[in-house]
């Protein structure tokens, strides 16, 4: 269904995918090379698949498990995961566009980050693009007792933020992110410049596709 956009109040972005780069270099190289191996059906999938698995092992995690429908079973491993590990701290780029994005809608809409990257190399991912200021809120995989795709994390930015769930945007590129801000009653924009599929995206329920998070400057643009 089509964003209700008076109702949105509040942003709750992801990092990974989203705000962050995905690092589509590395995609094309293992994809030219995954060409060459005639037992892989979809090469463009599987490169996309591993890259996600380097840069965040939990949100790859999650995202196996919904297509195996093992969830129940891996969140547990998952939570484990961020308690117990460091994701690293590799530069990455800004999404091209993003920038100018906020800038635009930071006057009009309080922001969180609601991301499963623990909170210090989501703080210097942030402090290096120089996205810090946009953010009233800052919302990471040990913030909440639960994370994506529990509501934990979407609740707790709506609180930070001062406003209630149902009047917050969840923008991500992965299932995890859609799930997450339906389970808080947050209306959903998927991302198309990260990990995720449209059609995947659209089966669980997310209300908007955009190809690029910066293309927010246009759906939530001055009327």
């Amino acid at each position: 269904m089509p964003l209700d956009r008076p109702r949105i109040r509040a942003l709750c972005f992801d990092v990974d995918g989203t705000l962050c780069d995905t690092d589509d270099y590395y995609v094309a190289r293992l994809s030219t090379w995954f060409r060459r191996l005639a037992f892989l059906n979809e090469p463009d999938r599987t490169a996309r698949r591993l890259v996600m698995l380097l840069e965040n092992p939990g949100t790859f995690l999650m995202g196996l498990a919904d297509r195996l429908t093992l969830d129940d079973e891996l969140i547990g491993v998952v939570n484990w995961l961020y308690r117990h590990s460091r994701i690293g701290g590799r530069r990455l780029d800004v999404v091209p566009g993003v920038p100018e994005m906020l800038d635009q809608l930071r006057n009009r809409f309080p922001m969180a980050v609601v991301s499963a990257r623990d909170e210090p190399t989501t703080r210097l991912f942030l402090e290096r693009a120089g996205l810090q200021n946009h953010f009233k809120a800052v919302i990471t995989a040990l913030s909440a007792p639960r994370t994506k795709p529990f509501p934990d994390p979407v609740l707790l930015a709506a609180q930070e933020l001062g406003v209630a769930p149902s009047a917050c945007l969840m923008i991500g590129d992965t299932t995890v992110d859609i799930r997450s801000g339906r389970a808080a009653g947050a209306q959903t924009v998927g991302v198309l410049c990260g990990f995720g599929e449209r059609a995947e995206l659209l089966r669980h329920g997310a209300d908007l596709i955009v190809d690029s998070t910066a293309d927010l400057s246009a759906v939530l643009g001055d009327d």
